[in-house]
């Protein structure tokens, strides 16, 4: 119900309306957790964000590139959320490690990575360097970079080490349900930090 004489809306207080990729990212997260890659189609995405498949073709050609789209999204979105506490190493490996577990648990990509389509998210995350790959290996250099000016990181090219960074905290993200029951969650966040800050030290 309105009211003719409601003051002037806050620009700062109300939300900004959703665009059209984001409601067509939202639908497609949301059939992946429900369905599973292989039984969710484009039609099906479509009419769930609301537009017409034409809508979907002009942004996106098929499935796989609405899921890459997603996952780039997704990503980089999970990273921006983290803020390193300090320059030092040891802020900077507790930035990887919470980010590695944000992502671990993330619901679309944990649906990928516990159902028969993980092959999907493989394609997007190990055979080739992504846009959110290179968002996070943007990232790791900086911070590598800043531990390194702090004298608390080995010395090394920044990027070659933020790779090896992300190889490490990917591959633990990856195969943490085959080991869950050796590692659980407190050890494994701690084998995780013990890995990154061994390799990182001086």
């Amino acid at each position: 119900m309105s009211s003719s004489n409601a003051g002037p809306v806050d620009p700062e207080t109300t939300p900004e309306p959703r665009s059209t990729d984001d409601a067509i990212l939202d639908a497609a997260a949301e059939l992946i957790v429900q369905l599973g890659v292989r039984r969710t189609q484009l039609s099906e995405i479509a009419r769930r964000a609301g537009v017409s498949r034409p809508t979907v073709y002009r942004r996106w050609p098929d499935v796989r590139a609405v899921i890459g789209a997603l996952l780039t999204r997704e990503i980089l979105a999970t990273q921006a959320t983290v803020r390193l506490t300090g320059e030092d190493r040891a802020a900077f490996v507790e930035g990887v490690v919470e980010v590695a577990v944000r992502l671990r648990d993330h619901p679309v990509l944990g649906a990928l990575l516990r159902s028969a389509d993980s092959d999907a998210l493989f394609e997007y995350v190990v055979e080739r360097l992504g846009t959110s790959q290179l968002g996070l290996l943007e990232a790791l250099r900086a911070g590598i970079e800043q531990g390194q000016a702090h004298g608390s990181v080995r010395a090394g090219e920044p990027l070659e080490l933020a790779a090896m960074v992300l190889l490490i905290a990917q591959s633990t993200v990856q195969s943490h349900r085959m080991v869950a029951h050796l590692l659980p969650e407190a050890a494994w966040r701690r084998e995780l930090a013990r890995a990154l800050d061994g390799y990182l030290a001086p």
